[in-house]
């Protein structure tokens, strides 16, 4: 037999995974703002075998619109840097010796209401899972008022306990939401 609290334990744990989950789809929409994990997908040709870019250098950000490069091997900065101009990036490396520097340019009005469509539909699918959620522990809840295990005061009160954990992580959403419009947004 279940009882309340472990069926509020388990909706609100579900909801913050949901959550968790959209901030790591939010991280791989690019705001037009430098990041590591930008190149995280780049493989060079090293030592006669396809190497991930990280394990041939130390990446880093030393502004907002540059990211470096900093190859361990100086024989191998042609090769990285020719496998970040032929990456789906679209990234114009500039090489002086071991240290590439890679300005990122800033992204077009049409590309940031493409990203925001994007983000938008991240966010309505959380949303939905959240709200999938909470049916799911209102018919658990429904189960023990039918299995005359409580109260019907207290299977109000546990309905709206579950709308308030509802409530509290869409709210949480659209204000990851507003946040990433603005980061994306902004010029």
């Amino acid at each position: 037999m279940t009882d309340f609290s472990s069926i509020k334990a388990d909706a609100k744990e579900r909801m913050e995974k949901t959550l968790d989950s959209l901030k790591a789809d939010f991280g791989g929409l690019r705001a037009g703002r430098a990041h590591v994990s930008l190149l995280d997908g780049i493989m060079v040709e090293a030592y006669g075998s396809m190497t991930p870019l990280s394990q041939v250098g130390t990446i880093s950000v030393p502004d907002a619109r540059t990211l470096s490069v900093s190859v361990w091997d100086r024989s191998l900065a042609k090769a990285v840097e020719k496998a970040i101009m032929e990456s789906d990036l679209g990234l114009n490396p500039a090489s002086d010796g071991q240290l590439i520097r890679i300005p990122i340019p800033p992204l077009s009005e049409e590309r940031r209401k493409e990203l925001l469509k994007v983000a938008g539909k991240y966010a309505e699918n959380n949303k939905v899972a959240i709200r999938n959620i909470r049916r799911d522990a209102l018919d658990d809840v429904k189960k023990l008022k039918k299995d005359n295990a409580i109260s019907e005061d207290d299977e109000k009160r546990f309905e709206n306990e579950i709308q308030k954990l509802t409530d509290d992580s869409i709210k949480k959403i659209d204000e990851m939401m507003s946040q990433k419009e603005k980061d994306i947004m902004q010029v």
